[in-house]
């Protein structure tokens, strides 16, 4: 079963309908106890990283999650879910996420229309088990003013100013700064290849 974190905002609607059209058994979790059953996890995001780190610490999960991910389960994060995974974003400066990976998600520069929305392309890195038979300039769909660095388990960049992690993945950790469930084929297909690691 996979255990699909409500934290109380995040896309879930559109997730539960992608992971209903690939035929996953799923459950909206809202506590440790949901988290323990769960043999994935998947954190959707939308919205305000210091709201969505406040809230994993109001449902008393945040060592929970950091546990099951050190335990091997696997997580797959979906755009603020993605970049919860750093030590902290400047989008909220005071608050800590969840540290998985050093460095700090980033705002957009001015110049360019921030947020980035809509489709753009991905540049695939290296070979990675998420976009496994995923052609290189497959086009996705962003909604994101804050990015999270380019680093060793960034798989796919896209280019919006400049290069940024568009999908990470290292052992049993998934992560994607795009909507897969706006993402048409594409989206589902990635989260098809998450649901049968």
């Amino acid at each position: 079963m996979i255990a699909v974190l409500d934290y109380g905002a995040g896309n879930l609607r559109s997730v539960q309908n992608t992971l209903e059209a690939v035929g996953a058994e799923y459950e909206l979790v809202r506590d440790a106890k949901g988290l323990a059953r769960g043999d994935k996890i998947i954190l959707p995001g939308v919205g305000h990283f210091g709201q969505m780190m406040r809230a994993l610490d109001r449902l008393e999960v945040r060592e929970t999650l950091l546990q099951r991910i050190a335990a091997g389960v696997p997580y797959f994060g979906i755009c603020l879910g993605l970049q919860a995974l750093f030590e902290r974003s400047a989008e909220a400066p005071e608050v800590a996420g969840l540290g998985v990976f050093a460095g700090a998600v980033a705002r957009f520069p001015a110049g360019p229309r921030v947020p980035h929305i809509g489709w753009n392309t991905l540049a695939l890195v290296r070979p990675a088990r998420l976009l496994h038979g995923l052609a290189n300039g497959a086009y996705v769909y962003f909604a994101n003013s804050y990015y999270a660095p380019v680093g060793e388990a960034t798989v796919a960049t896209c280019d919006y100013v400049a290069p940024f992690t568009a999908v990470l993945e290292s052992d049993n950790i998934f992560g994607v700064q795009f909507h897969p469930e706006k993402s048409g084929p594409t989206g589902l297909r990635i989260v098809q290849r998450f649901v049968d690691l």
